[in-house]
């Protein structure tokens, strides 16, 4: 997936699903493999995506569109792992609004506004209007007695079409509709491209049940009667070519009676009702945040509710972009790390508690905030999780910060060599760095460790740059408890348990000995 949107799911690819293959009495037996495939079929013949085709397994998240069937509890982990990485896949990204409302309510203005909010995603408007069928030389001979306002003057199965290739982060060529000669240009269309977010927008888009099973969101737009006929005499004379006289005799016979009969009748279906149209910034707002929050939700952190994405912008994309580019200098990848760092430790420090706290200020006027944790340390994983150090002490000053050092043999042959941890770590909420989470065997040590010390699982926030789906499930299985946060997650491991795409040796590149 590419798209720059909330928490990235970087580099997605079919090629990554492959599981490495048996090279010992560690890897999972072929008939296993075949019964999990077996399985997973079997569940995804639920699912309401189209996976026919190996560009349907590209397509972005459309929240709450696939159901994930629970793996057996005798499968090995590998097979819950590849269970996992494909319900990934098969899930989507992308947020699909519909807005409807009468003519002229306003609804184009309320999805300009939601645009311009969103301004650091891709997001792309689809009229309804573009829809409109072409009218034959016949009904051209007597427009004015054609109800354009009816759900037949519209090509649905078009626009179902089009929508779905959307859907499915695939381009689509929208039909442009010319309105004086009530024809679509035939040579003449708008291409629109894979977003993050598509909306719909028309009077008529809530009326059929299959276009609203498209939407995650459903907006109606509520104004008031005399005011829509006002902008719609406007519209149409100077965008139309028409004159006052036709628009009103359109609107009694045609425009007003279907609003009664189509477009009202289609409110009860909406999930957002904003009066006002876009003079309600307050409804407009709220949109907004809740579009942000879907956007933002990485797909582990529904199946793993102790998982923290940091909202990606592109900003943030930037530096992985950088960090990631293998000739990248080593100040610049110093500088970008540290940057992505910090914003990874304070995403960390809002998980801690905090009390209520009431200060005066310089114009003795009372302030009431809250008073930072003071029970606090932190914990690096040598050598990589060195570098997240100088972060947490710009953060927190005077943070006490321990050590623990893990030697690491191939995947699972892992060796706790040396720890040195603040005497009343039992005490303290632990902030445990590890700029890379990959197989996850590491951290788990980490993790024993500090539990062994009396720290209380729910007391621990494990921060990381990046993380593997493989590391996140192994992390998280077992210490449900704990807070795990990541700047990026990306597709998985390769054969030889290495983070794809990843960015390399971490500690070599950001230590500048990877020469």
């Amino acid at each position: 997936m590419e798209s720059a949107v909330g928490a990235h799911f970087s580099g997605l690819r079919l090629e990554a699903l492959r599981l490495p293959a048996p090279s010992g009495p560690s890897s999972p037996s072929s008939s296993t493999s075949a019964g999990a495939a077996a399985a997973l079929a079997n569940g995804l013949a639920h699912a309401h995506a189209d996976v026919a085709s190996p560009s349907s397994l590209r397509q972005p998240f459309v929240i709450g569109r696939v159901f994930f069937q629970r793996p057996a509890p005798h499968w090995p982990v590998a097979e819950c792992a590849l269970l996992l990485k494909l319900w990934l896949v098969l899930t989507v990204r992308v947020v699909s609004l519909g807005v409807s409302g009468g003519t002229a309510s306003g609804k184009t203005t309320v999805c300009d506004m939601i645009i311009q909010q969103l301004h650091d995603h891709r997001v792309v408007l689809v009229n309804q209007d573009s829809f409109y069928r072409g009218l034959t030389a016949e009904e051209s001979a007597s427009a004015q007695d054609y109800n354009f306002d009816h759900p037949d003057a519209f090509d649905t199965e078009q626009l179902l079409e089009c929508m779905g290739q959307l859907k499915r982060a695939l381009p689509v060529n929208v039909p442009i509709y010319d309105f004086k000669n009530h024809r679509r240009c035939s040579e003449r269309f708008r291409k629109v491209n894979a977003s993050d977010v598509i909306i719909l927008e028309g009077i008529l888009v809530f009326h059929d049940q299959r276009v609203r099973n498209l939407m995650d969101m459903k907006i109606f737009v509520d104004t008031d009667a005399d005011i829509r006929l006002a902008r719609r005499i406007r519209r149409d004379t100077v965008e139309r070519g028409r004159d006052v006289s036709s628009v009103l005799d359109q609107y009694g016979r045609f425009v007003k009676p279907a609003f009664d009969d189509f477009v009202l009748p289609s409110k009860k279906y909406a999930d957002v009702i904003i009066p006002r149209g876009g003079d309600n910034h307050v409804a407009i707002d709220l949109i907004v945040q809740h579009i942000r929050t879907k956007l933002g939700m990485h797909d582990l952190c529904k199946v793993f509710r102790n998982v923290f994405v940091v909202q990606s912008t592109f900003q943030i994309r930037g530096m992985h972009t950088l960090i990631r580019d293998r000739d990248i200098t080593t100040p610049d990848f110093v500088f970008y790390s540290d940057r992505l760092i910090r914003l990874v430790v304070e995403h960390g420090l809002g998980h801690l508690p905090f009390t209520e706290k009431q200060i005066i200020t310089p114009t003795g006027s009372v302030y009431t905030g809250v008073d930072f944790c003071k029970k606090l340390c932190g914990v690096s994983i040598v050598r990589s999780g060195e570098s997240m150090e100088n972060a947490l002490r710009a953060c927190c000053k005077g943070i006490k910060i321990g050590k623990i050092l893990i030697h690491r043999v191939g995947d699972n042959g892992q060796q706790l060599i040396y720890h040195k941890l603040p005497m009343d770590i039992d005490e303290r909420h632990v902030l445990l760095l590890d700029p890379v989470l990959g197989t996850g065997n590491s951290a788990n040590q980490a993790i024993d460790l500090l539990r062994r010390k009396g720290v209380a699982e729910e007391r621990i926030i494990f921060l990381t740059l990046i993380s593997a789906p493989e590391g996140i499930q192994c992390v998280c299985t077992r210490f449900p408890k704990l807070k795990l946060v990541t700047s990026e997650i990306d597709t998985g491991l390769s054969e030889e348990f290495r983070v794809i795409p990843g960015l390399g040796e971490y500690g070599d590149r950001y230590f500048g000995t990877d020469n």
